[in-house]
């Protein structure tokens, strides 16, 4: 995100702030309704609301995912960054030594997910996030000073300063928040790795304090990783032909030795805390979704323990192995801001999700035939327009996409509408006003920064 941000300035940042939408949408919607069901994981909800073969499949496409494309970007980012910061140091290992630094990312995340459970990530992602953050913070730090403070933001990079770029732009058109509104729902309300954590907490009011202040940190966040790419391009052009070697170039060049090993823990800390809560929400999507409703309805809780456990040693092999084919594609694209490449495959899948997590707000018992129908074209479609409409901004072809098929679940399902006044629901008054403070934040972002 900083290569990108590096490339197209301040519009990046949407993909951090705009991400309070659905951190609204989830704290003052979903997570009621997910704790009066009482379920550990999404599938079962869909399961209640809508048919027990959408909740396979919601499973199914998850633990694709999972295995796959989010463990293989997650542990190939954190490996090729450190490999280019510390290639000096790290010399003696090998000249094949980013699928070495993949292969020990992995078995770190694995051995304490497949040890601890649900606990041993709570607990390490609160030390993960403070080292990341002091990190992220030394980083913003010296690039800010390396152009003379503040100010001079604006003053060098005037062109970069815009969270909405003309509509035509390549890759960031204004038009991809658009697109952004319903991934930040499928992200923030149907992602079983995020709302595990809510589906955690000891009470409504702190699930949804918890994902507030969430909201808040994604300021915090977006800052720390926008800024410094929009700073390091006002002092040095020379990463255009590969914008991804932005973060680990600021690290080598202008971060003293003895502060690049917190920068090593701040960097490992990211790539573990994402790759740890993925092994953890597969193992209760499979023991709980799949082993335990088809393989072995009568299984102990001990055995759906074995059974996730399992689950952390295949999406292991999977995750490596994806990790090596993001290394071949990143080396033979490097000009490309990389994390688009990667958002661009992993949602041609993951967006049909969409369709199955509005469709349980929506309605109140919606058609399972017509979900699944409109499930299993969305992905089709998607497809279709990407070949023959390439034009169009993946954001805003999610956005097309979506519209056009959810529109179509409410018409098969038009006497089945949910009102709109029983969707909201609120701890308390405190979280209302505070939920309200922070999307009135967002929208005087959005125009201050126009």
């Amino acid at each position: 995100m900083m290569g990108s941000a590096y490339l197209f300035g301040l519009a990046q940042a949407t993909l951090e702030i705009d991400a309070i939408q659905g951190l609204l949408i989830a704290a003052f919607i979903f997570v009621l309704l997910f704790l009066k069901e009482k379920i550990f994981t999404v599938s079962q909800f869909i399961k209640k609301r809508i048919s027990t073969s959408m909740s396979y499949a919601y499973s199914i496409t998850y633990l694709i995912i999972y295995s796959t494309i989010t463990l293989g970007a997650a542990l190939f980012w954190g490996a090729y960054a450190t490999d280019i910061v510390f290639n000096e140091e790290l010399s003696i290992i090998s000249s094949n030594r980013i699928s070495i630094i993949i292969i020990i990312l992995g078995f770190l995340s694995f051995i304490y997910s497949y040890l601890g459970g649900l606990s041993a990530v709570v607990k390490t992602d609160i030390i993960q996030f403070t080292i990341l953050t002091v990190g992220g913070l030394a980083i913003l730090f010296v690039t800010i000073k390396n152009i003379g403070g503040w100010e001079n933001l604006y003053n060098l990079t005037p062109e970069k300063m815009h969270l909405h770029l003309p509509a035509d732009h390549e890759v960031l058109p204004w038009t991809h928040i658009l697109g952004l509104f319903f991934l930040n729902i499928n992200y923030w309300c149907g992602n079983q790795m995020i709302i595990q954590r809510a589906l955690a907490a000891k009470s409504l009011g702190h699930a949804q304090t918890g994902l507030l202040v969430g909201g808040v940190l994604k300021y915090l966040m977006a800052i720390i990783i926008v800024i410094p790419g929009i700073a390091l391009f006002a002092y040095d052009q020379s990463l255009l032909g590969e914008p991804d070697m932005a973060f680990p170039f600021i690290v080598k060049n202008y971060i003293p030795i003895g502060f690049k090993g917190i920068i090593l823990c701040g960097l490992f800390a990211s790539v573990m805390s994402t790759v740890d809560s993925t092994y953890n929400s597969i193992a209760t999507i499979w023991s709980i979704d799949i082993y335990s409703t088809i393989i072995n309805k009568k299984a102990t809780s001990e055995q759906q323990v074995n059974a996730g456990k399992s689950s952390i040693i295949l999406s292991l092999i999977s995750g490596l192995t994806m990790g090596m084919i993001f290394l071949y594609m990143k080396f033979n694209n490097p000009e490309a801001a990389f994390t688009h490449t990667t958002n661009e495959l992993r949602y041609l899948i993951f967006t049909s999700i969409i369709v199955l997590i509005c469709s349980t707000i929506i309605l109140i018992k919606p058609n399972a035939r017509s979900i699944m129908f409109c499930f299993f074209i969305y992905i089709p479609i998607n497809l279709m327009i990407k070949i023959f409409i390439p034009e169009i901004n993946y954001f805003f072809r999610i956005f097309i996409v979506s519209t056009s098929i959810l529109s179509l679940a409410i018409v098969l399902n038009r006497k089945k509408l949910n009102s709109f006044n029983n969707l909201f629901h609120f701890n308390s008054s405190k979280q209302k006003y505070f939920g309200i403070t922070l999307l009135l934040s967002l929208i005087l972002v959005h125009l201050i920064f126009n």
